[in-house]
């Protein structure tokens, strides 16, 4: 059994705030060593549920935050960007099935760190009609290759958002939400032990499915006129407001790599504190 892990960095074990995420400061060199010690543990726990290779994906800003050098040996990584698939790089190869590592809640709810691909601009996403996550977005994908969600980790809003849109995937709060940067957190001792359980007794759900292909439409609305009026620059991309955009696609493929064009463009029309 071939299983992807996609390894984001705000739901990993005790982070809270910005500085634990951002490369280069004190706060993130700590911090990598525990989301290193995050994906180890959801290793150990897919190879004791009968996985026979792993892959990880780096999915988390840079894409290079992982500790190769503590990297469990039996598992390859996946580092650095760009990726056409960006988190879900891989889901195209004939995996039996993904994990969804330091998950975060989508922008515009409560969790920590909450947001959707772009930190702060973005307020709000919806895939056809439903406010969706980050993993939302790449569950679909996955359905798309057949490939089925087997675990889910984060904080408590990060579960709760999972079970709607993966009822059958294994769930594991590694902190409790308090505001968007504070959480009671567990110390990896405990979210260790945790994470290797589940991700064993999701093993029993790995196995390559039915692909669902289907079109899809996605809405983005952002925090300020401009970036709309940026995104919609794209031949695809409509501007619907004075703040959104929408877009249709005809395979969630193709909805992510345009979702990735119109996040890029806004982005770069980012100016300073006044966004």
């Amino acid at each position: 059994m071939r299983i992807m892990i996609s390894a984001d960095m705000e739901g990993a074990t005790g982070v809270t705030w910005t500085d634990d995420v951002v490369p280069g400061t004190e706060q993130w060199q700590r911090f990598r060593r525990l989301f290193t010690g995050d994906v180890n543990a959801v290793i150990t726990g897919l190879y004791e549920g009968g996985a026979t290779d792993v892959l990880v994906n780096e999915a988390h800003s840079s894409q290079r935050n992982l500790l190769l050098e503590d990297l469990d040996p039996r598992a390859r990584m996946l580092t650095g960007r760009h990726k056409p698939l960006s988190m879900m790089e891989g889901i195209d190869t004939g995996v039996d099935g993904v994990v969804f590592l330091g998950y975060h809640a989508a922008a515009g709810c409560d969790g920590v760190l909450s947001h959707t691909y772009l930190p702060n601009q973005i307020t709000g996403v919806w895939l056809d009609g439903v406010l969706a996550s980050e993993g939302r977005l790449n569950a679909a994908l996955a359905a798309e290759y057949g490939v089925p969600v087997l675990l889910i980790s984060g904080d408590d809003k990060t579960c709760d958002d999972a079970r709607d849109y993966a009822p059958q995937a294994a769930t594991v709060a590694v902190k409790e939400c308090i505001s968007r940067y504070a959480a009671i957190c567990l110390p990896p001792s405990r979210t260790t032990a945790d994470l290797a359980d589940a991700a064993q007794r999701a093993m029993q759900h790995a196995g390559r499915g039915t692909p669902t292909t289907q079109a899809h439409h996605i809405d983005v609305e952002f925090d300020a006129s401009h970036l709309a009026q940026a995104a919609a620059v794209i031949p695809t991309v409509e501007q619907t407001g004075v703040r959104t955009v929408s877009f249709d696609a005809p395979t969630m493929t193709e909805a992510m790599k345009t979702f990735k064009i119109v996040t890029a463009i806004a982005d770069s029309a980012v100016q300073g504190k006044y966004g």
